[in-house]
């Protein structure tokens, strides 16, 4: 689950990134060549508001091979009960202007095998590796504007050890500008 947040926030980073006019398309890049790429395409300026936004995040579907049907069970459950996950985050006038690689997935052990933005869609494509214990695939598609995306994800779990191990996870996450940052929103990592 963890792993799902994570990739949630970087989701959000990346959506927010492919805001505006400028169209990139990249392939087999790290995280960094990404964010070089948007900073050129959008000339130094903004390619999205400054301020906070507000993401929610839905768990629509969830398979683990191997797992117990009684377990199975539990986990759908549970994802009816609490298969939402909201948060807010503020992106600063330097995080919109000179945005690093950091800013697109929040990690920056990620590469893309693919990554297109313009014209109101995106998709990407991303190996993370997850600290030495195997690696996410994810592959993400969605629609932008300026103030608000719609992402849908895919995300696979390859040889990680134990329950994790091969685990199928998609998720939707929406977004939309609520205006100036507040105190109570987190900053994005940069």
């Amino acid at each position: 689950m963890r792993i799902a947040l994570a990739a949630a926030a970087s989701a959000l980073a990346l959506a927010l990134a492919a805001c505006g006019g400028p169209q990139v398309h990249e392939e087999n890049a790290s995280v960094d060549e990404v964010a070089a790429k948007v900073r050129e395409a959008t000339g130094g300026g903004q390619f999205i508001k400054a301020g906070e936004w507000k993401s929610v995040s839905t768990i629509e579907q969830m398979e683990v091979p191997g797992m117990p049907p009684e377990a199975a069970a539990q986990m759908k459950q549970a994802m009816a009960k609490n298969g939402n996950h909201e948060f807010t985050t503020c992106l600063t006038e330097e995080d919109v202007k000179q945005p690093k690689g950091k800013f697109f997935t929040g990690n920056d052990q990620c590469r893309y095998d693919h990554f297109t933005m313009g014209r109101g869609k995106i998709d990407a494509a991303m190996r993370c590796n997850a600290e030495g214990a195997g690696t996410q695939v994810m592959a993400m598609t969605g629609t932008y504007t300026p103030e608000r995306y719609d992402m849908r994800m895919t995300m696979t779990a390859e040889n990680m050890p134990g329950v994790a191990a091969g685990m199928t996870m998609k998720m939707r996450v929406e977004s939309t500008r609520l205006g100036a940052c507040t105190a109570k929103s987190d900053k994005v990592a940069s």
